[in-house]
């Protein structure tokens, strides 16, 4: 696949950019696992380094966001924003390739061009998980 378009908003890049010092970090991944009641969500690492299968996407200045290569096609078309609510402020993910959201909007499901569920083979491989240290 052809290197994704993600969008980030000015608001967002400044987030991910003071996360990204504050972590002492050089990258940001976005990834994707499944979960949730809707079929995918989104996963943050930050990292010292990217891996070999990593695609590197300039996103601003000093904002570089690594995408491994089987979370592409679930990532393409991601617009990400910073949004405040009262006192709470977050990232949110909007995939111009969703076809639903989950009610509490923390995951997503995805159509293939055939009009059935993401196959299988793309979402058994999914292996980014927030949980794990890099």
């Amino acid at each position: 696949m052809k290197t994704p378009q993600i969008s980030v908003s000015q608001r967002a890049h400044a987030h991910i950019r003071t996360q990204v010092e504050q972590t002492r970090s050089n990258f940001l991944r976005l990834g994707v696992k499944e979960s949730g009641c809707n079929g995918f969500m989104y996963t943050l690492d930050f990292l010292e380094s990217a891996d070999a299968d990593d695609h590197l996407l300039e996103v601003g200045e000093d904002v570089t966001v690594c995408v491994k290569e089987q979370d592409l096609p679930l990532v393409n078309g991601t617009e990400i924003d910073m949004v405040t609510q009262g006192l709470n402020s977050a990232l949110i993910f909007k995939n111009s390739n969703a076809t639903s959201y989950c009610g509490c909007g923390e995951s997503f499901a995805l159509m293939d061009a055939a009009g059935s569920e993401t196959p299988a083979d793309l979402t058994e491989n999914l292996t980014t998980d927030a949980t794990q240290s890099h």
